[in-house]
């Protein structure tokens, strides 16, 4: 298994025009394939963001928009995880994650939905009901998001299925605190499961678009398996770009062991609660 991975964070701020928005993936995932990386994470809502009506833009995963994301991603030869929209089949659409690249085609529809903070997700959105894994470059990672991060059960779930990384890919909303919260949960994620969290949000847009909804606060994250920070964005779009150390990771999760020191009392609550 590699030592490291090379894994970039395309903070961007996505607009209403899903064209436009597949523009800054083919832009972004270039930069990344350029720094010499592997994976390159876009946030929730890459193809249009929050805060408008989403059924007039979801596609099937096998429309145009999902087929432009694939072919980002063989022409840059690196795997593209982006947040889009598909029809659910009940009048509702999903919140889904497309993984594309170099041995990878996988869809995730978040489970955990933002019913909270004064909305309700679940009114428009179909919620999903399997946890995710995928492999890149022969290193297992799960795929999460936003909301999702709350609830450390899942995260438990896809490290148990073997991941080493897991992403959270997210459109934060704004207000008191939200952006120290975001920070924090990425870090506890990673301590709860001695796995890397590489945590990106959609780029702050700005005061009149911000008050829609969660529509971005930046601050894209990626987290040691012991909970440490090592590396950061501000609240602008940029590109993250950063070699995770595997081995230190494989170290952290035999020394802390708190994957394998898991009771069977939280394997049965973590099973009734994924349903």
């Amino acid at each position: 298994m590699r030592p490291d991975m090379r894994v970039a964070l395309a903070q961007i701020r996505s607009t209403t025009d899903p064209a436009a928005n597949l523009g800054l993936v083919r832009e972004y995932t270039q930069r990344a394939a350029d720094a010499g990386a592997s994976l390159v994470l876009f946030p929730e809502a890459t193809m249009c963001r929050l805060g408008v009506p989403l059924a007039e833009v979801a596609e099937p995963l096998d429309g145009p928009w999902a087929d432009g994301v694939r072919e980002v991603a063989q022409r840059a030869g690196i795997v593209v995880v982006a947040g889009m929209f598909c029809p659910s089949g009940d009048g509702r659409i999903t919140n889904t994650l497309l993984a594309t690249g170099p041995g990878v085609d996988a869809r995730y529809d978040k489970i955990h939905l933002y019913d909270a903070f004064g909305f309700t997700e679940s009114k428009t959105v179909a919620a999903g009901r399997e946890p995710v894994v995928i492999s890149v470059d022969g290193v297992t990672v799960g795929l999460t998001l936003c909301y999702d991060i709350r609830f450390p059960e899942l995260y438990v779930e896809l490290a148990e299925r073997g991941a080493e990384l897991i992403t959270v890919h997210a459109s934060w909303g704004t207000g008191p605190g939200k952006l120290d919260q975001w920070t924090l949960l990425a870090r506890a994620r990673a301590i709860d499961t001695t796995s890397v969290v590489a945590a990106v949000g959609q780029a702050y847009p700005g005061d009149e678009i911000a008050a829609l909804g969660p529509t971005g606060v930046g601050g894209s994250i990626v987290a040691s398996a012991l909970g440490e920070v090592l590396v950061s964005a501000g609240a602008d779009p940029e590109v993250l770009v950063y070699d995770i150390d595997l081995e230190a990771a494989r170290k952290a999760r035999e020394t802390v062991a708190v994957m394998s020191n898991r009771s069977g009392v939280a394997h049965l609550r973590r099973a009734e609660s994924l349903g």
